[in-house]
């Protein structure tokens, strides 16, 4: 499950991720929250915090966050990653290096951290 962040700036999108991430959720929060925002600004930052417990995402779900990050490939401005389960580190670290944006992995503890950092970067 998704939910938004909410009160952050205009140009920074926060998710929350809970339980099984869907396509489903992708596609009705996700995608249109990214597509309203880059009508909006040219690049834009992202807080994505995935707590403990997370059960993963679904097939449809890895999908669409391919397809989403590839699309908007150069219009990410920095990419706040709040988790302390290993399997996500790891996860960022081996795709960081292919976004042109800055991308960092926070802490959960650094949540407050990671929405800063995320909103010094206006578009």
């Amino acid at each position: 499950m998704i939910t938004r962040i909410p009160n952050l700036p205009d140009h920074v999108l926060g998710f929350k991720a809970t339980g099984k991430v869907t396509g489903t959720d992708y596609e009705s929060s996700i995608i249109p929250a990214v597509n309203a925002a880059l009508q909006r600004h040219k690049k834009i930052s992202l807080i994505y915090h995935i707590p403990e417990p997370f059960e993963g995402f679904d097939l449809a779900a890895a999908w669409d966050d391919t397809k989403l990050g590839l699309k908007h490939f150069n219009h990410w401005k920095r990419i706040a990653v709040v988790s302390d389960i290993p399997w996500i580190h790891t996860g960022v670290k081996a795709v960081g290096f292919f976004f042109p944006c800055e991308m960092r992995i926070f802490a959960d503890a650094d949540l407050d951290a990671a929405t800063q950092w995320a909103s010094e970067a206006e578009s």
